[in-house]
């Protein structure tokens, strides 16, 4: 790897568009690989993201839908269609929120919980096993920290842009 002066613009955006690039590939891959591994309980990584979501302790009481796109970073629009999917397949329930009727609560059902713990978790880690072969811990904690890094600056620019402007439920 070549490792350019860190003041020459043209290296860096070279280096970064490589960096986006690369991000672009993961996320195809995760998507593609991610589905295969979870695609006997009728999962995708959508799906898998969404009870992923909502197994977390912070969520145990259900989360609002407008939460729920928020912590995912995708639409309300496009979790819609993904909930109704998962609602018909019995994995979620959805309800109107008793402190703010106009907002909806999303739940893991029982059949959700089963499915998550029983069924695809054990394949989620194994899967992880497979995509994390050869690192470290320390360098999971460094990818980590570096792609929050990333994210923690999509999400100004996505402000700046006006992407948490969206309309209440």
């Amino acid at each position: 790897m070549v490792f350019p002066n860190e003041n020459d613009a043209s290296a860096r955006m070279a280096l970064a568009n490589r960096v986006f690039f690369r991000l672009y590939q993961c996320a195809n891959m995760l998507h593609k690989t991610g589905t295969r591994a979870v695609e006997n309980e009728g999962l995708t990584t959508q799906q898998w993201a969404v009870l992923g979501a909502l197994s977390r302790d912070e969520a145990k009481g259900g989360m609002s839908v407008g939460d729920l796109a928020r912590y995912l970073k995708v639409s309300r629009q496009n979790l819609s269609g993904l909930l109704s999917r998962m609602e018909r397949d019995g994995h979620v329930k959805t309800a109107p929120d008793g402190r703010d009727r106009r907002s909806r609560l999303v739940t893991m059902s029982e059949s959700g919980q089963h499915v998550w713990v029983v069924e695809a978790q054990p394949k989620i880690y194994a899967y992880y096993e497979q995509v994390l072969e050869g690192f470290s811990v320390n360098d999971v904690t460094h990818t980590l920290h570096y792609l929050l890094k990333i994210l923690d600056n999509m999400q100004r620019v996505d402000d700046r842009q006006g992407g948490a402007e969206e309309p209440a439920e």
